[in-house]
């Protein structure tokens, strides 16, 4: 696994030098993925990296967990509050859409949570403009391959130095770099609402997910919702589709 933290070190020095960036930040959740990612962009750029804060409905001393990785990987960072631009913006859409009619109380939920997904991924390239910096992503195997994030949100990045890692690697690992337990044991959650988990999300856990890109044999069920779900959520691993040229008939 050392040998693997160090390759992925070396990877993100390569590709800040290859984009012509001065260093990396990372948006931290307080979640085990932003907080490997929190170590690694430190090892990689000691002085030129800065770890981002976007708590929305919290305060930002609430946010006990993302303070702890800052503190623990030693990592430069600033906290941003936007509950105020969340709720204006949303209540403008929500306002106006209402005036159509149109408005789908049973769609609200999901789209609160991606609008703040995305919110957070603009925060996160209007500081990166600032520091001349490159955005690095926290997704993970699992998530890439069921397609778990948000379109133009938390999948909205530069670098993903996690894309081919597992989530039982992604915790290897955060115990080589001295993850706080804490956070390496907390329920996996992306907290888009009160109460909710990526397991329950996902209807299976990730350990399940784990076997499966393994090659291993899992439940026939659990395989038909992975490969089901893998397949509706390919348009979040392509770019935007186009048309081929027309030629005319």
């Amino acid at each position: 696994m050392e040998e693997r933290i160090d390759y992925l070190v070396r990877w993100l020095q390569d590709k800040v030098e290859e984009a012509g960036a001065d260093g990396a930040l990372v948006g931290i959740s307080g979640g085990i993925d932003s907080a490997v990612v929190s170590y690694l962009v430190k090892k990689a750029f000691p002085d030129q990296s800065l770890g981002v804060l976007l708590p929305i409905n919290k305060k930002m001393e609430e946010q006990t967990d993302a303070l702890a990785v800052v503190e623990g990987a030693d990592l430069d960072y600033i906290g941003i509050n936007l509950t105020d631009a969340y709720e204006t913006t949303y209540k403008a859409v929500k306002g106006q859409i209402e005036e159509k009619g149109d408005w789908k109380d049973d769609k609200s939920q999901l789209g609160g949570a991606n609008l703040k997904a995305r919110l957070r991924m603009s925060t996160l390239y209007a500081v990166g403009n600032n520091y001349n910096y490159l955005v690095v992503g926290t997704d993970n195997a699992a998530e890439d391959y069921t397609g778990y994030f948000t379109k133009y949100g938390d999948g909205g990045v530069d670098l993903v130095p996690l894309i081919n890692l597992r989530k039982e690697e992604v915790r290897e690992m955060a115990g080589a770099l001295d993850v706080p337990s804490s956070i390496i044991e907390k329920k996996p959650s992306a907290e888009l609402w009160e109460g909710q988990t990526d397991e329950d999300e996902l209807g299976m856990s990730y350990d399940t997910i784990d076997a499966y890109l393994r090659g291993e044999k899992i439940d026939p069920e659990d395989e038909k919702k992975l490969k089901d779900r893998h397949e509706q959520t390919a348009h979040k691993r392509q770019i935007p589709a186009g048309p081929e040229e027309y030629r005319g008939d």
